[in-house]
């Protein structure tokens, strides 16, 4: 039985009103007070008992020395991969002088491992470019004694996660070493403990770009914890991980569909500045059967990857977007690449218009042009401030036959504004990445229309550039009335290979 819910956003104040405009950070519910105070307790009491009896937090729940399978992969474990478990290490042990945040958290902090969540770490790039929300999603730590607290926004409300500092590390112990190897290091234990052993290098995930900064990989393993297992994060949409770790709401944009690219520039796309809306791109993966190249790319871009747009701007009659890939490195080759053609003279200037440095760093720059003719796919995700409320409510039902005509009328749901207001509806699934290895094989596809119960009159309808998404959504300015919420659920048995 397929559950669905909406979750109704109308602000709460009127355009006509001149309150203040708070900064925009993580969706306020009922629950949000409750999250964080529960969360910053048990960090505190953690910390207490730890040293009361002089020891480092070690959490039983996720322990990654003693547990090591468990919480690389979860229920379905590849026989092959058991012995292959990396090395652990905590952060005292990686670090001479471990900071959780070493400056103002940026794009160029992240720089993706031996996992494929490029969509999660896409996300977090992305959200370093509004000051102050990358610091939101840890309430509290404790940094001596190794426990850290997170919130994080799962099927309509928030949920705390609690973790110790075990990380999983890729470079081998000098015991396991070969006598070549040995020789490199004089057949000194203590100098390649200090220059091989040492430093975010050897992480066998995600690391920081800055050195001894910890928040990156400790906010990737947080995320798997709430999932179950480092495995689960193989594969997903960053606007659904931006969705996860504010409360957004998220709309997908297919750029072939964009009827107006001058207007999608000055509507949409300059929010990109503003803080409250985050985008992220991606095309799908190339065949290369016919070329034979298991290399090929879009001119450096990969296929089947996500990126962030970190700034868009027009300097001097052009369109530019600067983009990133959480890999750290591997970047557009086309026009205004790095090092290409176009940056002569007067061009040169304009660098210091876009806040871009020139460098094998990941960071690049496009024409929107280009941009256009590039990417297939625009992921974006709108941050709310405090002066929005949510209503939420859950319906499971039975789904029809699997050969039964796709149409409305499984549900409804209503809701009723007591005054004009913008609001922001959306019908979503339960996430199944918290039970991907369970869930069969059957798909759901879900939309929706809006009604004015009094005068029938269809007000909107849900958008969605894909099939298959988690969650559909529309935002629309209502009158005061009583509104239906009309759901159209679809299935199929198969599951389609969507994420990426």
């Amino acid at each position: 039985m397929p559950r669905h819910r909406t979750k109704g956003i109308p602000k709460a104040m009127d355009s006509s009103q001149s309150a203040p405009k708070e900064p925009v950070g993580l969706l306020v519910t009922a629950e949000l007070e409750e999250a964080l105070t529960a969360c910053k307790k048990k960090v505190e009491r953690i910390a207490k008992i730890c040293r009361a009896t002089n020891r480092k937090f070690r959490d039983s729940e996720f322990d990654l020395e003693n547990d090591p399978i468990s919480c690389l992969y979860g229920v379905e474990v590849d026989e092959e991969k058991v012995d292959q478990a990396p090395d652990v290490r905590r952060v005292s042990q990686i670090f001479e002088n471990p900071k959780f945040f070493a400056d103002r958290p940026s794009s160029s902090d992240i720089n993706q491992g031996a996992l494929g969540d490029c969509w999660f770490l896409s996300a977090l790039a992305t959200m370093s470019t509004s000051p102050g929300l990358i610091e939101k999603l840890c309430v509290a730590r404790d940094e001596e004694i190794g426990v850290y607290g997170f919130i994080f926004f799962r099927d309509s409300q928030w949920e705390t996660v609690i973790i110790d500092d075990q990380l999983f590390w890729s470079i081998p112990k000098f015991e396991e070493l070969n006598g070549d190897e040995k020789k490199l290091y004089h057949n000194d234990k203590d100098i390649y403990n200090s220059i091989a052993r040492k430093g975010g290098k050897g992480l066998h995930f995600a690391r920081s770009g800055t050195a001894g900064e910890t928040w990156v990989p400790l906010i990737e393993k947080a995320y798997a914890k709430l999932h179950g297992d480092f495995a689960s994060l193989d594969g997903g949409h960053m606007s659904e991980a931006i969705e996860d770790l504010t409360g957004g709401v998220s709309v997908v944009f297919n750029t072939a569909d964009i009827l107006d690219p001058s207007r999608f520039w000055d509507e949409v796309f300059l929010r990109a500045n503003d803080n409250t809306h985050l985008f992220g791109v991606s095309f799908g993966v190339l065949d290369k059967t016919r070329s034979g190249d298991a290399s090929a790319t879009v001119q450096g871009l990969m296929g089947g990857h996500a990126y962030s747009i970190l700034r868009v701007k027009e300097c001097r009659g052009k369109r530019f977007i600067v983009l990133r890939n959480p890999w750290g490195d591997s970047e557009w080759t086309g026009r205004w690449s790095d090092g290409s053609k176009e940056w002569t003279g007067e061009w040169l200037q304009v660098l210091k218009e876009l806040d871009h440095e020139m460098g094998d760093d990941g960071e690049f720059v496009m024409e929107y042009s280009d941009f256009l003719e590039t990417w297939e796919t625009i992921e974006q995700t709108t941050i709310f401030d405090s002066s929005w409320v949510m209503s939420s409510h859950w319906l499971s039902f039975p789904p029809k036959p699997l050969a039964h005509a796709w149409s409305y009328g499984e549900a409804v749901f209503y809701f009723s504004l007591p005054k004009a207001s913008t609001a922001v509806i959306v019908l979503s699934q339960l996430d199944d990445r918290y039970f991907q290895d369970l869930d069969g094989l059957v798909a759901h596809n879900v939309e929706f229309a809006v009604y004015n119960r009094s005068t029938r009159e269809l007000k909107g309808e849900s958008v969605s550039a894909r099939f298959w998404s988690r969650s559909v959504s529309c935002q629309l300015q209502l009158e005061a009335g009583d509104y239906a919420v009309y759901p159209r659920i679809d299935r199929n048995q198969y599951k389609p290979s969507v994420r990426i």
